[in-house]
């Protein structure tokens, strides 16, 4: 049984600026920012077994192609997009996921934006070396 309060209670606070937006917007910084926050090391951990999987090509990029290859990598690995896309919809409540599917589209895309951006800030480089 899930008990919906109690994942909303392990969810970081995040001190975004109050102002007027639409659903779409209050569902991204009120809902995938601060799960995509608490999960960010399992994540990355998981993008990372992507990379040692092309490891000979993500470390000899350089920085900005890095970024790119993380982003065509979730844009092109449907496979690895929804692993990922997973990891954060299992920390939905049931109502949050109902208004996840009223407007599934608009809203994936968002989760992965967001998740391309948080992916392209980890160092990979030290994860690499523990």
């Amino acid at each position: 049984m899930r008990d919906d309060q109690q994942l909303l209670l392990l969810r970081p606070e995040l001190q975004l600026p109050a102002r007027q937006s639409g659903p779409e917007e209050q569902f991204q910084n009120q809902t995938l920012r601060p799960i995509l926050k608490m999960q960010h090391t399992l994540l990355a951990r998981m993008f990372f077994a992507q990379i040692l999987q092309h490891k000979s090509i993500f470390f000899q990029l350089s920085a900005p192609a890095r970024q790119e290859w993380i982003a065509n990598n979730l844009r092109s690995n449907t496979r690895l997009r929804q692993l990922l896309a997973g990891a954060i919809i299992g920390h939905f409540t049931l109502e949050e996921y109902h208004l996840f599917e009223t407007n599934q589209a608009e809203n994936m895309r968002r989760l992965t934006s967001l998740l391309t951006q948080r992916l392209q800030s980890v160092d990979f480089e030290a994860m690499l070396k523990r």
